[in-house]
């Protein structure tokens, strides 16, 4: 009833209130990670100097959402954990998929490549496991893995000296179009040339 009063009593041109599905697209379409409900309200209330029920934001993302699931449009407002995001509609993930898949061959080295295939095989694994499978230092990879965020520090090893222990993360799923580690290809059916990872040397 308080936040009904205060509404009612608002001075702000109702030009503002037109403009504002714009402001709550801008902030879902330029967030990284899924918005809350509840920061979208607040930083529109802050723009706009008005208080608004958490309905009428709820009802102007479902008239986005209604929207954007027209055939006309590649992607979608999704809600995700709690918060709102704009992601590519399910019928262009290969698309995406192919796409990073160039891109990540073309940045990474074959050496960081190397590294992680076999953390995806072999996760959780530590650093000395890698390198003995390689047969060299892995600093330089793994550390340009996380950089990227393709990997991720999973926890420590029961061994001596609990070395740290990585794992692939979900940006490295993205990346090879995939939506579960049991969905990697067997080891049995990589032939040569055809999958090899990166360049030959």
């Amino acid at each position: 009833m308080e936040t009904s009063q205060k509404l009612n009593h608002n001075t702000t041109p109702p030009v503002e209130y037109t403009l504002l599905r714009q402001h709550i697209e801008s902030l879902i379409f330029a967030s990284s990670q899924p918005i809350p409900l509840v920061e979208i309200r607040r930083c529109v209330e802050t723009v706009l100097n008005v208080l608004l029920p958490e309905i009428q934001i709820l009802e102007e993302i479902q008239s986005l959402q209604a929207r954007y699931l027209s055939s006309e449009y590649a992607f979608e407002i999704v809600e995700i954990n709690g918060g709102f995001q704009f992601l590519t509609k399910g019928a262009y993930h290969e698309t995406i998929g192919t796409y990073l898949r160039q891109t990540i061959k073309k940045k990474l080295s074959q050496a960081a490549l190397e590294t992680l295939a076999i953390i995806a095989y072999k996760q959780p694994i530590s650093k000395t496991e890698l390198e003995v499978i390689r047969g060299v230092n892995c600093d330089y990879a793994i550390q340009k893995l996380l950089e990227k965020e393709l990997v991720y520090i999973t926890g420590r090893s029961e061994a001596a000296g609990r070395p740290l222990l990585y794992g692939t993360s979900e940006k490295f799923m993205d990346y090879f179009g995939i939506s579960s580690l049991k969905d990697l290809p067997k080891l049995k059916d990589l032939k040569q040339p055809e999958n090899e990872i990166g360049v030959a040397e």
